[in-house]
């Protein structure tokens, strides 16, 4: 993701990404297709870990290809470093600005994840990673699985995305706020600021088993993969260390619930999440040491909620097991 720290050393985000749309009627110019689009993702950025998982709730995985960076980039761009001779297999590619560049030649912005390339031209279509996942719901229905979930049903929209625009505000952007901040004033009040929203969202879940309604959404995912870094990651790294998340009851047992059900923890790589940020950001972790902590293992016990009642997936059924090549490492 672009970042830039402002003047006044309190850390800001380009939100400028190219929003061009995937849609039914391609009104945009790129209509929904099966076997048409790839989407490019690291399994270390948490915007990226949202289209995973609802890549993967929703069954996409025969329309909709997948392509893996490595944990770690330089200034230029992500990289396939996972792949034979550090080249994508279907774009032939081995930086995603190539995608980037071959629509826009002198595109003058950051090459984030996740993005969606048009194959047949290996044109970069879109990085606009909130509208994203909600195109993978609403325009790709198509090609949903049977019994996949309604991640963003019409009658609670604006309520999920008015609980979504607190989350990416306050917690998804509010741990890069405390992480990147230029000078000690600007870190406290994004510290004060983030602790202030996850207690606000802890005395939601305190009554109610997930976000919105009595199903997971897309409010979930989109909280989930924050929560999922906040231990191994922005505690520490990003000095968010009022409390670890496994000091917050609700907040605790409410991330391993997901965490625990298919199509979330298991596109959960820890490893790569933590070489991504302790290697990458040097100007935060010069060192670029890798802490061998915390213990994960936490994450397999049991967390009650089901007592709240809700069903996760409503009336449709979990998905199947990852797919050869998608799978991660387990925890054990």
């Amino acid at each position: 993701m672009a970042t830039y720290v402002a003047g006044a050393g309190e850390f800001t985000r380009d939100t400028n990404y190219i929003s061009t749309r995937i849609t039914a009627d391609g009104r945009d110019g790129y209509p929904v297709e099966a076997g048409r689009y790839r989407l490019i993702v690291a399994r270390a950025c948490p915007w990226a870990n949202r289209a995973i998982i609802v890549r993967r709730l929703l069954g996409l995985e025969d329309a909709l290809s997948i392509g893996f960076c490595g944990p770690t980039h330089d200034e230029r761009s992500w990289t396939f470093d996972l792949d034979p001779g550090g080249v994508d297999p279907v774009l032939k590619i081995p930086r995603l600005q190539d995608a980037y560049f071959k629509r826009f030649p002198d595109y003058p912005k950051g090459i984030t994840v996740p993005a969606i390339v048009d194959v047949p031209t290996g044109a970069g279509v879109t990085d606009d990673f909130a509208q994203m996942t909600l195109d993978l719901s609403t325009e790709w229905t198509t090609y949903h699985r049977e019994g996949a979930p309604e991640l963003y049903p019409e009658r609670l929209r604006d309520e999920i995305d008015d609980v979504s625009k607190r989350i990416y505000t306050e917690i998804n952007n509010g741990v890069y706020r405390c992480g990147f901040a230029g000078s000690q004033d600007a870190c406290d009040a994004a510290y004060d600021r983030l602790f202030t929203a996850l207690d606000w969202v802890g005395d939601r879940l305190t009554g109610q088993r997930y976000l919105v309604g009595d199903t997971i959404t897309e409010a979930d995912v989109r909280l989930f993969t924050t929560l999922a870094r906040f231990d191994p990651v922005y505690h520490g790294h990003f000095k968010c260390n009022r409390s670890r998340l496994c000091e917050m009851p609700v907040l605790w047992a409410y991330a391993r619930d997901p965490f625990q059900t298919p199509g979330f923890g298991d596109t959960v790589d820890f490893v790569q999440i933590k070489q991504h940020y302790y290697i990458v950001h040097a100007d935060i972790n010069p060192t670029r040491i890798v802490p061998k902590g915390p213990d994960l293992s936490g994450w397999l016990t049991d967390h009650g909620r089901e007592a709240l009642g809700g069903r996760p997936f409503g009336d449709g059924m979990p998905p199947g097991p990852p797919v050869d090549g998608e799978r991660v490492p387990a925890l054990s």
